[in-house]
């Protein structure tokens, strides 16, 4: 595919995605739904990706979701007419809706307004740049937000979902409540957090993607089920790709290895 509102470039394993429309905020478009939808598979099929960082076009926004002036137009509407047809736009632009099993780092800086929860909440590890801001202002407008704070629940507390749903436009999560709710991991400045999602992606690249890979799936999909039926399921991921994972690496040369952690 010809991409046109998305740059992907890859470089030791990692594949680096910018959502790349700074001069609309970096909303998305049903021709970004179509490049996403065929990222995901793209990624999934690719070998040499072992992890995909995700990051937007530098600016005031990561996301403030779907550009609405496009969405109103008969060749730019985001949802089709037919309403038992019609798909939640997640389904295209997440990973995980994707099935695709690779880990993905998103470095948010600037805002992230309603639909950039459709990436942020199918990411695996989140960081964030000190002015960056979270909101939903879908009920300011008058719309029920219920698809992206659904997500969001499987990453924040319930309380800070719904405050952040019904008080719309009223408010926005700072960086560092953000850290101190879960939503994000890192807090990092602006300069440095393109750079520091290249370190994780490069660090996680550098693993048995065997092992990355069936880690991503079993913890992702026990969220949909019950916890004895997640372990059962984790435990047969563990026959299925541990003998890969551990043929993948020298364990024994890692072991010896005197390099020092990184302590968070």
């Amino acid at each position: 595919m010809e991409y046109e509102t998305i740059i992907v470039t890859k470089a030791d394993h990692v594949a680096t995605v910018t959502i790349n429309r700074p001069d609309a905020m970096n909303s998305f478009t049903k021709r970004m739904l179509e490049e996403f939808d065929y990222l995901w598979k793209d990624m999934s099929d690719d070998d040499d990706v072992h992890c995909v960082v995700l990051r937007a076009a530098k600016g005031r926004a990561f996301s403030t979701g779907v550009d609405v002036k496009q969405s109103q137009t008969p060749e730019g509407k985001i949802m089709h007419d037919n309403i038992w047809t019609a798909r939640d736009p997640g389904e295209f632009l997440g990973p995980k809706a994707n099935r695709c099993w690779k880990p993905v780092v998103c470095a948010v800086h600037g805002m992230a307004a309603g639909g950039a929860f459709y990436w942020i909440n199918e990411s695996d590890i989140i960081i964030c740049s000190e002015e960056a801001t979270f909101f939903d202002p879908h009920v300011t407008y008058g719309m029920t937000s219920a698809l992206e704070p659904i997500g969001a629940t499987y990453r924040m507390p319930l309380g800070d979902v719904l405050r952040m749903a019904l008080l719309g436009n009223d408010e926005r999560i700072g960086a560092e409540t953000a850290k101190r709710i879960g939503l994000v991991t890192e807090i990092v400045t602006l300069d440095r957090l393109w750079d520091r999602a290249d370190e994780l992606g490069r660090q996680i690249a550098a693993k048995p993607p065997a092992a990355t890979q069936g880690t991503v799936r079993a913890i992702w999909e026990s969220l949909d089920q019950t916890r004895a039926g997640a372990l059962q399921t984790g435990l047969k991921y563990c026959f299925l790709g541990n003998p890969i994972g551990t043929a993948q690496v020298d364990r024994w040369a890692i072991m010896n290895n005197s390099k020092k952690w990184e302590v968070r």
